[in-house]
C-alpha cells in the first residue's frame, strides 16, 4: 500500500515541478513526506484486507478446522483479532499519527516555497490572526483579535516598503473581507507621527474570507495536541471549530473504525469460504469498503456544512456498520 500511495505522490509531484528547476531528487523526498498522512487515512482498507488474507491463510492449511476440534470457536478467533486490532489502532492514533502529521507539516514548509502563495501566510495564535501579505511593493503585517463572519475584528495593519521601512499604520474596528479588495471601517492612519481619520479605505490583498477559511483546512499537519491548542485559539478567535471537533472525533474514533473493518473482513471471509477464488473475495471486500469510505466522508461533509451535528456525523456511520456487524456475527459460528 506505501509502495502505491508513494508511486501516486511521486507522479503528483513530478507534474507539479515539470516547470520547476528543482533536483531530481527533490521529487522523491516530497513524495516520501507525504506518504505516511495517506497511509494513516488508508489503515481501514489495510487491515480489511489484511484481515482476508489472514482468514485465506486459515482457509489453504486448513486451519480453521483445527482450531473449532480443539474447541477454538469463530467468535474466539474474532475477539482475539479485533482485540489486537484496537491495541494497534491506538498506537497508530498515538505514534504513527504523530509521525505523519510531523512529515505532512515539513513537507507544507517546503512545498510552499514553490507556490504561487508562498510569498504570504496566515497563522492563528493566542494573539488572534496574523496575516503576512505582500502586494506588488508593500508588505502588510495584520493581526485581528476576532473574526465574525466575514468581518476582522479590532484590526491593526503595518505597511512596510521592500526593505521592511514602516510606511503607515493602520487601526480599525471593523474589516469586511468579503473579496479581496477589503472595506476598512472608521479607519486611523498613522502616517509619519500624523494622524487620519477615514470613514472608508479600501485596502487591496491576496486574501478573502474563502481564502482564510481554507488555510487552516490542513489538520492532517498537526498532532492531537497541536489540534486541542488550535481549537483553543479558534475559540479565542471566535472562528469556527467544527472541522477541528471532526478531525479529533475522528481520531478517537479511530480503533473503533479498524476494528469494526475487521469485524466485517471477518464476516465476508467467513460467508464466502465456499468460493474458491481468492482475488474474488478481496475484490468484494474492497468494493465494500469503498461503499464505507464514502458513507463516512459523506457525514463528515453533513458535519462540516452544520447539516447534522458534530457528533451524529462521526457516531452514526460507526453505529451503522456496528449494526450490520451485529446481525452477521450471530451466525459467526454457525459457518
Amino acid at each position: 500500500m506505501f509502495s502505491l500511495i508513494f508511486l501516486i505522490n511521486l507522479l503528483n509531484e513530478l507534474d507539479f515541478f515539470k516547470n520547476i528547476n528543482v533536483d531530481n531528487s527533490f521529487p522523491i523526498f516530497l513524495s516520501l513526506l507525504n506518504s505516511p498522512s495517506f497511509i494513516f487515512e488508508m489503515f481501514p482498507f489495510i487491515f480489511l484486507i489484511s484481515t482476508q488474507l489472514f482468514f485465506i491463510t486459515l482457509f489453504n492449511d486448513n486451519q480453521l478446522s483445527i482450531f473449532k476440534y480443539s474447541g477454538l470457536k469463530n467468535s474466539k478467533i474474532l475477539w482475539i483479532i479485533s482485540l489486537v486490532s484496537f491495541i494497534l489502532g491506538l498506537l497508530i492514533i498515538t505514534v504513527f499519527y504523530s509521525f505523519s502529521s510531523s512529515l505532512k507539516n515539513f513537507y507544507l514548509d517546503l512545498k510552499t516555497n514553490y507556490t504561487k502563495d508562498g510569498k504570504y501566510l496566515a497563522v492563528i495564535t493566542k494573539n488572534g490572526l496574523w496575516i503576512k501579505d505582500v502586494i506588488e511593493d508593500r508588505i502588510l503585517i495584520i493581526n485581528a483579535v476576532k473574526v465574525d463572519q466575514n468581518f476582522l475584528i479590532d484590526a491593526y495593519i503595518s505597511e512596510f516598503d521592500e526593505s521592511f521601512r514602516i510606511k503607515r499604520n493602520i487601526v480599525s474596528p471593523r474589516i469586511d473581507i468579503s473579496n479581496k479588495n477589503w472595506l476598512v471601517y472608521d479607519a486611523e492612519i498613522f502616517d509619519k507621527n500624523k494622524k487620519q481619520k477615514i470613514k472608508f479605505l479600501k485596502l487591496e490583498t491576496n486574501f478573502d474570507y474563502f481564502l482564510i477559511q481554507n488555510l487552516f483546512s490542513n489538520l492532517s499537519s498537526l498532532s492531537i495536541l497541536e489540534l486541542f491548542e488550535l481549537r483553543k485559539n479558534y475559540k479565542s478567535l471566535n472562528y469556527s471549530i467544527i472541522e477541528i471537533d471532526i478531525q479529533l472525533l475522528k481520531l478517537l474514533s479511530f480503533p473503533i473504525y479498524l476494528v469494526l473493518m475487521t469485524v466485517l473482513s471477518s464476516i465476508i471471509m467467513l460467508s464466502t469460504r465456499e468460493l474458491k477464488s481468492s482475488i474474488l473475495k478481496i475484490s468484494f471486500g474492497l468494493f465494500i469498503s469503498v461503499i464505507i469510505y464514502y458513507l463516512f466522508n459523506f457525514f463528515n461533509v453533513l458535519g462540516k456544512t452544520e447539516k447534522i451535528n458534530l457528533f451524529s456525523s462521526i457516531l452514526v456511520p460507526l453505529i451503522l456498520l456496528t449494526f450490520i456487524n451485529s446481525i452477521m456475527v450471530r451466525r459467526f459460528n454457525e459457518k
